[in-house]
């Protein structure tokens, strides 16, 4: 993104992928424009949230016409830079771990796992799922090899933050962290945390609110 889209506020970062996804529900269904009410209605979404979201990406629809479909969509692939895949690594094939090696986001989205590790692969590298994985020894030689950028954390809790030191010395540029563990990174390395257990706990707070 551009340094005027760095200053979006995160929440409308994040409904961004979802922005893209709906769209492209609409566009295969034939449908040529869109207003706002119509996502609004489709995404559970408030139609104003959705004018301001696309406001602060300068894209603006026509007053009694809408939106573009095939214009949004050539839009926010831009945006999420959706031309060019972004190879990631996952780290820690467990439970969770293994359930990401078989979707595998690169049927549905712009990233695609190339690479994994995980304690019980041999040095000389294994396929899991159709991904080359490898023992965690060797993170930072295949990290470079791979041309890996993202990195998928779901090791143990214990190990989170001496990979997370390894990860440092690499030129990853974010951290998607499914461990407990809040990880310390430099400046360059961006971290999304997604504690399960915590998202969990603040549904059942919500539904007994």
């Amino acid at each position: 993104m551009s340094a005027e889209q760095a200053k979006i506020p995160q929440a409308t970062t994040k409904r961004l992928p979802l922005y893209y996804r709906f769209l492209q529900n609409f566009s295969n269904a034939g449908q040529t424009r869109i207003s706002s009410q119509e996502l609004s209605e489709a995404m559970k979404i408030d139609s104003a949230t959705i004018r301001r979201d696309f406001s602060y990406l300068g894209a603006f629809g026509k007053k009694g016409y809408g939106y573009d479909v095939q214009s949004l969509l050539e839009f926010f692939r831009k945006t999420l830079d959706q031309e060019e895949a972004t190879n990631v690594a996952l780290i820690g094939v467990g439970n969770l771990g293994s359930a990401f090696l078989k979707y595998n986001f690169q049927r549905n989205h712009n990233t695609k796992i190339v690479l994994a590790f995980d304690s019980n692969s041999p040095e000389t590298g294994e396929h899991i799922s159709g991904i080359d994985t490898y023992h965690p020894d060797l993170i930072e030689e295949m990290i470079t090899k791979y041309d890996v950028e993202v990195v998928i954390l779901t090791v143990p809790a214990r190990s989170a933050q001496e990979v997370t030191d390894r990860l440092a010395t690499t030129s990853i540029k974010g951290i998607l962290n499914f461990t407990p563990v809040r990880i310390a990174v430099p400046d360059h390395i961006r971290v999304q945390t997604i504690d399960l257990s915590v998202e969990l706990q603040t549904l059942i707070y919500q539904i007994k609110q």
